[in-house]
């Protein structure tokens, strides 16, 4: 029998909130309710949920200040960002936070429950994902099973997307993936909307990643999508090009 995922709801609207939370439990999820920052905080940290869904305007503390709490003690559940603010600055302000998603208000209740379902996937509870072995791109070595990261001796800290993110990159090392592959395998979305947010991610997984070690896995290639490799581009061998003659031998006969 399939386990009941848990969810914990983090919104000061009292009624938005209780027609979130009945909606949730209808679509089979158990769901615990939290009106301010802190309570939310509370919970988080003496429960263990698979995904937590925070609205950033929280009494007390606000959701991201939340989320960058949970992410410096070592929580990596995953966290959907609920925002009536539809400004880029606070989607990354979010994100950079370590939140995974963000939903704008208002927003189809069906979408809430497809974004979740992605949330759980990428967190590793969907019951239709198929996990290989380990990945190895250079020393980095992805374990889909566990959901840990390595990087020589060195253990990386993921969120869920991040994660997602990087296994997509690594299990199509050495090939160039466009901003639109990622936008619909890793978030779902095929209209591209949120693409900024990928900028962030390659950022945020650049300094995870790449930051204090001698070769760099990842790199941009503008125009055309990201590239994970063991060799980037720089490191590459070029064929050596054969020095031209010298100015005062050119043209003429010696």
């Amino acid at each position: 029998m399939k386990s009941q995922r848990r969810l914990l709801l983090v919104e000061d609207d009292e009624p938005l909130r209780a027609s979130i939370a009945r909606g949730l439990r209808e679509a089979g999820y158990s769901v615990d309710q939290a009106a301010t920052g802190p309570e939310g905080l509370s919970l988080a940290e003496a429960n263990a949920y698979d995904v937590i869904i925070l609205d950033v305007l929280l009494p007390g503390m606000k959701g991201d200040a939340v989320c960058g709490k949970l992410r410096e003690r070592g929580n990596r559940a995953a966290v959907l960002m609920l925002t009536a603010l539809d400004g880029v600055d606070q989607r990354i302000a979010g994100l950079d936070a370590g939140a995974d998603d963000y939903l704008t208000k208002p927003f189809d209740f069906g979408e809430l429950v497809a974004r979740l379902r992605a949330l759980v996937r990428r967190s590793g509870g969907g019951a239709g994902e198929t996990l290989s072995s380990r990945v190895m791109v250079g020393d980095l070595v992805i374990d889909p099973v566990r959901h840990r990261v390595r990087r020589g001796e060195r253990e990386i800290s993921l969120t869920a997307t991040e994660f997602s993110f990087l296994l997509h990159l690594a299990r199509n090392a050495g090939r160039v993936v466009s901003r639109a592959e990622l936008m619909e395998e890793v978030w779902e979305d095929t209209r591209n909307t949120y693409s900024n947010i990928i900028d962030v991610y390659v950022s945020r997984l650049r300094k995870k990643v790449d930051d204090g070690e001698p070769v760099a896995l990842l790199t941009t290639l503008r125009g055309s999508g990201f590239l994970l490799e063991a060799m980037p581009p720089s490191s590459r061998s070029r064929p050596a090009r054969s020095s031209p003659p010298p100015r005062n031998q050119a043209g003429r006969r010696g």
